[in-house]
């Protein structure tokens, strides 16, 4: 293993036992409920939207300790984000974890910060699902208060 995978490694690790933004979010526009079933990880997501910003995430979960380090790291680049920035890092985590090893521009890995950690973890097609939980929960739970980030993508 190279110094940037033991570095990757550790900054996962980290993550997974001091998880950023872990508790229940106290009055959420909406949640989101996310499951695993091929591990059985599990999230709960909630999120608060103010003036085209994420004003706040909070998650309540289980599981490995890469889905467990991803929400956290997830957490640390949207809680205040705009949505527009929020849109773009779910796209860049999302090819990412769909580049099967290949990695992506270091631009993407930059603006990505703590989660290029995870560039590793996309060679092992059982794990992606791990990685990508809370996007899926945030997702979710942004559609549900109407706020699509398909739509903000666009913008």
């Amino acid at each position: 293993m190279n110094d940037l995978d033991q570095l990757y490694q550790q900054v996962i690790l980290d993550h997974s036992r001091e998880r950023h933004g872990s508790g229940a979010l106290e009055a959420p526009d909406s949640t989101s409920h996310q499951v695993n079933p091929t591990c059985g990880d599990e999230v709960t997501l909630g999120v608060r939207v103010r003036d085209g910003r994420i004003e706040a995430v909070g998650w309540e979960g289980d599981g490995c300790s890469i889905s467990q380090a991803s929400i956290s790291i997830m957490h640390d680049l949207v809680d205040g984000a705009d949505l527009t920035t929020v849109a773009r890092l779910e796209g860049d985590f999302d090819a990412l974890m769909h580049s099967r090893g290949r990695g992506v521009d270091d631009s993407v890995l930059d603006e990505l910060e703590d989660a290029a950690a995870f560039e590793g973890v996309s060679k092992y097609p059982n794990r992606i699902k791990c990685a990508l939980l809370g996007w899926i929960a945030l997702k979710d739970a942004l559609l549900k208060a109407g706020v699509p980030l398909d739509a903000a993508k666009a913008d």
